[in-house]
């Protein structure tokens, strides 16, 4: 499976069962990042069926997705096939920059963030919203056991048995935000964990300007 494209085949059910498994939540750990961010012209990296779209005003956004797919269910007026390690958009263009439930799947986290601190302009703001194991040695055991069972048999309830398996996998790929975005052309400016077990993270960065410089 390509890491980009993998939930594609079932773009009309994807934000149906993620609702599910969040409980209802998952909109709410958006607008939690969301809220951070400027108003102006915002980038919705994996944009994805554009779950999202109902919390983004007054924003302009650009949805962009690697999967075209997804983008056929997204109603954003402006929307983009391409991923994020290569934005096709000029330096400097972007207010905000949000991305939610994607960086598991990304080739290259280092890359994808050099191309948004291209992207945003002085002071410009990012936020992440993503998936991972609960902090602590016991909790992530209890977690990572039920996710083994849980999302296969959820993928299974709409034919995607195999997308689920891959998910379960991704949660393992990455360190907390902590470290994942310790190194990058961005200030990490807070991170927070949602849902149980802290099991969602959130992180706010931001793009340095003349004036945090002096």
């Amino acid at each position: 499976m390509s890491n980009g494209t993998v939930f594609r085949d079932i773009a009309d059910r994807y934000d149906r069962l993620n609702s599910i498994l969040s409980l209802g939540q998952d909109q709410k750990w958006r607008q939690t990042v969301v809220s951070q961010l400027p108003e102006g012209r915002l980038l919705d990296l994996g944009a994805g069926t554009g779950a999202a779209n109902p919390i983004f005003a007054p924003r302009q956004i650009i949805a962009l997705d690697p999967a075209i797919e997804m983008l056929g269910f997204n109603d954003a007026s402006a929307r983009v096939v391409s991923v994020g390690e290569a934005l096709p958009f000029q330096d400097e263009t972007f207010d905000a920059v949000f991305s939610a439930y994607v960086f598991r799947n990304l080739d290259s986290v280092d890359t994808t963030m050099e191309e948004i601190a291209r992207v945003l302009k002085p002071g410009g703001m990012a936020g992440i919203v993503d998936l991972g194991r609960p902090t602590g040695t016991v909790t992530s055991k209890i977690h990572r056991a039920g996710t083994a069972v849980v999302l296969p048999l959820a993928g299974m309830s709409i034919g995607a048995r195999e997308e689920y398996v891959y998910l379960h996998h991704t949660l393992d790929k990455h360190g907390p935000p902590e470290e994942l975005l310790a190194d990058t052309p961005l200030d990490l400016v807070d991170t927070w964990r949602l849902g149980p077990m802290g099991f969602v993270w959130a992180a706010l960065l931001k793009k340095p300007s003349a004036s945090d410089t002096g």
